[in-house]
């Protein structure tokens, strides 16, 4: 029977403790974190809040000089989702500088890569999982 590296799960304990001692600070941190971005033109502002949902919205008044409703719905959604993968970096940052540098790669059993998962947006996991399926 093979002997365990004492001194290597002694490096991981105090990693995981240094870690979970830092969670409350990482939670205020991550719940601060708000995304915001403009569209090409400028005429719309979004700001999301740490999980995506959309907190302020800005329509500049020139865009209904010449309406254009599925323009302009294509442009919201667009700037929402900008502002939503802004948030996802900030996040992704902010927990990159807490956790230990082997558990940052973000891979799971099975080969599930959570970061890849988490920073996703929901239209592209839809469009993943239809592929999958079909």
């Amino acid at each position: 029977m093979e002997r365990p590296d004492w001194n290597s799960l002694s490096g991981i304990i105090g990693d995981l403790k240094r870690a979970t001692a830092e969670l409350p600070d990482l939670h205020k941190k991550m719940l601060k974190v708000t995304g915001t971005a403009w569209s090409d033109d400028r005429m719309i502002k979004a700001v999301v809040g740490p999980r995506g949902h959309l907190l302020e919205l800005d329509i500049d008044p020139r865009v209904f000089r010449k309406p254009n409703s599925k323009a302009l719905s294509a442009a919201i959604v667009q700037t929402v989702r900008l502002a939503v993968e802004d948030a996802t970096r900030q996040s992704a940052e902010i927990i990159d500088e807490t956790l230990p540098s082997d558990l940052r790669s973000g891979r799971l059993a099975d080969g599930l890569d959570i970061t890849k998962l988490v920073r996703s947006h929901d239209a592209d996991v839809r469009l993943k999982e239809d592929e999958d399926d079909g």
